[in-house]
Order: structure tokens, then sequence, then C-alpha cells
């Protein structure tokens, strides 16, 4: 492996940012050539992981313009370089469905075959989800490795996963996506474990066993509820946690949206969160909760959750449903859209579907065009005609952040009952639980005490009741 020098850590060094190692991490390989030990012949290996390396694209184009299938092999592309590849090439074929068999018609896999072997590609990955059947048909024509989108997103996620709680969804998600799509190669497939290595007893005591790959499934199926299990446990601290914010009636916002639509940037710019910040697709996963408060004083929280994406794999979201929850126990969703994508619209109606699928379909919605900086007049006019409530931010710049703050401040939800009280100096707790949990109308501070004219919760009306006049 070739060395890499050491970087310069003199503080006095102006430009030095910090040792970022995440970053770095995923950025540093390379992939060396003349170094693979991937055997060619495809009958000598049993499983096979995922490395993506050289790759090429295809696509079915289905329905809508072609500006829309364009969008889409463009996404692909992006996917495809976040978990590490190189994209040689990228292909399309115009049909009414996906081919049953191959995904592709049959010609347009000899045309693929001819683009592999003239780009040397090491991998082949089809912008949909394939089914058993056309994964081992386009792997048996192609002879070199095929994977689908839902693998591609499943890879970025393992590879970005932190936390204990993220890492074990995806290898959730992962393994339910394998158990469907398990296969062995050449005599592997049949192998069996009879006679001695079965327990058994010699001549009248062989029998067929188990298969190889009837094993596999049964250890994955195994695993899953282990993996399960742990996050069950996982869910219940974070449903303490929310009980807790419910019971001292904190309300709660989650900033959603299409991945790198620029939520984190938001959140950092909004709280001083600190949390990764990379211009890659789903760079975050594990959601991060900070308390900040309003101008006058209310506290609530905001969230940031993962991004969406068109197709989100349903493994996925079922594996995350208990961090996507987040977003249905929120007050108020910031939703997020990236106003420089040549697709804004079809970034709102795919992170809505999800929304919609996780049960968060009903909650309000505050729409926030970000990265205006990197967006034309044109295409901002455009987007005002979308929802004319909507709040244009650039996290970069700061530029209509406040505004942003100021609108999520008028659309959190206020406390219901009125009171009037003159509450004594002796109790200035509850005139603390009334900055944090209540709303202040009037102030006056006299002899006997504070006499104030505020909004509050029922329990909190309940504590003051004794000091009413």
């Amino acid at each position: 492996m070739t060395a890499v020098p050491e970087r310069d850590h003199d503080p006095d060094t102006t430009d030095y940012d910090g040792d970022q190692l995440e970053l770095e991490e995923r950025l540093s390989l390379r992939r060396v050539a003349g170094m693979s030990t991937q055997l060619a012949d495809v009958s000598e290996v049993e499983y096979r992981e995922l490395q993506l390396e050289r790759v090429v694209l295809v696509g079915v184009w289905t329905a809508g313009s072609q500006e829309d299938a364009d969008n889409s092999m463009a996404e692909l592309k992006l996917l495809a370089e976040t978990a590490g590849s190189e994209v040689l090439e990228a292909l399309v074929q115009r049909r009414t469905h996906p081919d049953p068999a191959t995904f592709i018609g049959r010609g347009k896999v000899d045309e693929l075959h001819e683009v592999v072997v003239a780009t040397g590609a090491d991998t082949v990955i089809a912008d949909g989800e394939l089914d058993p059947a056309q994964l081992r048909n386009l792997e048996d024509r192609l002879q070199i490795k095929v994977i689908d989108r839902t693998a591609l997103i499943l890879d970025i996620f393992a590879q970005h996963a932190r936390s204990v709680e993220g890492k074990a969804q995806v290898e959730l998600a992962q393994l339910q996506y394998l158990r469907q799509r398990l296969r062995g190669w050449g005599g592997n497939l049949s192998r069996q474990a009879g006679g001695r290595a079965a327990g058994g007893a010699g001549i009248g005591g062989r029998g067929p066993g188990e298969t190889k790959i009837e094993t596999d499934r049964r250890r994955i199926k195994t695993r899953i509820s282990i993996l399960r299990k742990k996050l069950r446990e996982l869910d219940g601290v974070r449903d303490t946690k929310r009980q807790e914010r419910r019971r001292h009636q904190v309300p709660s916002v989650a900033i959603v949206g299409y991945t790198n639509a620029g939520k984190s940037s938001l959140l950092n710019r909004l709280t001083g969160a600190g949390v990764l910040v990379e211009d890659a697709l789903f760079a975050t996963l594990d959601p991060t909760t900070r308390r900040t408060q309003t101008a006058d004083g209310r506290v609530f929280t905001l969230t940031d959750t993962v991004g969406f994406v068109r197709h989100l794999p349903h493994d996925l979201v079922e594996a995350f449903r208990s961090t996507l929850e987040e977003s249905t126990e929120a007050d108020l969703l910031v939703h997020v859209v990236d106003a420089s994508d040549p697709d804004p619209a079809g970034q709102i109606r795919a992170v809505r579907d999800v929304l919609a699928e996780i049960g968060a379909g009903s909650i309000s919605e505050q729409l926030v065009f970000n990265k205006i900086d990197l967006a034309t007049p044109e295409t901002l006019t455009t987007l005002r005609t979308l929802d004319p409530r909507a709040v244009f931010t650039s996290a970069r710049t700061g530029a209509g952040v406040e505004d942003l703050r100021a609108r999520v401040e008028e659309r959190l939800p206020r406390p219901e009952v009125e009171v009037r009280a003159l509450v004594p100096y002796a109790r200035h707790d509850l005139i603390d639980k009334i900055h944090r949990a209540g709303e202040f109308l009037t102030t006056e501070h006299t002899a006997e005490g504070t006499r104030v004219v505020v909004r509050v919760h029922p329990d909190l009306a309940g504590e003051l009741e004794e000091y009413a006049e």
C-alpha cells in the first residue's frame, strides 16, 4: 500500500480544519489495479460480497417523461459514486414494464454485455429492484456481478452507520433482503450434511441432511430474531425519552427531507449542534435531537432525521421504523428540499410518500427550499408557485435562516389555557416552568409577587390555580 504523507498539524496553519477522520476514512482508499484476487469462474464461488468498483448502470423507462428517466439515472450515478465506485456507462431501455426474466429485453442484454466487455466493468447496477430470477439470469448472461438499486442503498447505509442502533438496523435490512435472494454456485447449491457429519452411524444412518443453502437461511432467520430483540430494547430507551418530553410538554420539530438536501447544515445553523456535514448521500443515519428555545423563551426540540430517496427499500423503512418514528411523534415537520436539484417536485413527492408510509402524512409541514445560493433566479421563481408559505434558505451562507426560525416559532403549538395569577416570589419555580413550557402575555412585578397573564398547558394551569386572580 502506498504510504500516505503525514498532514501538517501546525495550529498556525490557516487552512487546517481538524482531524476529520470519519470523512477521511471514506475517501482515502483507492482501488489498486492488478491486485484483485476475485475468481473469474463463478462456479467456484459460493457466496460473494458486494464490492463496487467499475460499474455500468442500466435502467428501464416505463413511465413519465424522458427528463424523469434521466433524473432517476443521475441519482443512481450519485448513489453508485457515494458507495465508492466509478461509473463508466449508463443505458436506458424504453419499455411498458420490466422484462420478467432479465429486467431488460434479450437484445438489450446482449448490448449491455458488449458495453461491459468494452469498458472492463466489474459490476452492473440496475435502477430498480430485481427479483431472484432476474438477478440470476443477468449474472449468467453477463458473467459479472449484478446488483440492484436496493442492494446499493443498503451498502451505502452499511458504510455510514456509526451507532449501535444504526448498525443493527442496517444489518437487519440487509439480512431481510438477502434471505429472499440467497443462492449458491456450482456444487455448493446442493451440498448436504449427511452421514457422520450429521451425527449418522454409517450405512443405514445416512440421510439427505440439510443443504448448505437451507443452513444459511436458518442462520439468517436466527440472526434476524436477535437483531429485532436488540432493536426493541433500544427502542424502549428512545420511547422513554419521548415520554419524558411529552410529560414536560416540550414541543418537538423534526427536520425531514431528501438525502443531501442540507438538513444537518440547517440543524447546525439553528442550534449549533455540530453534527457531521458532508456533500454526500445518506451522510446522516443516526438521528440527532437538540433542545433550543424561541425568542420568548419557550423550549422545543429539533431532530435531524435520516434522508429519504426515491424508491426507498421497504426493508430499510421497516428496519428504521423506530428511528423514523421521531417524525411521527413531531408537532411540526420542517421539510427541506434542495432548490438546486433538477427535480425538486419529485423530491417532495418521494418524501411525502415515505412520510405517509410511516404514518406521518397528516402532521403539519413547513416547506423549506435550501441551497438557494446554487439555484438560478428563474428556478426560485418557479419554486415559489409550489407553496406560497415556503421559506427559502441557504444553510451555507445563512440567508433566510432567521426567517425559518421565526416561521418555526410561529407554527409551534401554543399552550391552550389562559391564566391570570399573582405568583409569590417564593414560587420562582412556577415562573421558571412558565418560561420553559408556557407563554407570557403580560408581566408585572408588585410588592406581593409577580402578576402574570400567561398561556400554559392544563397541568401547569392546575399548579397556578391557587394563585389565580
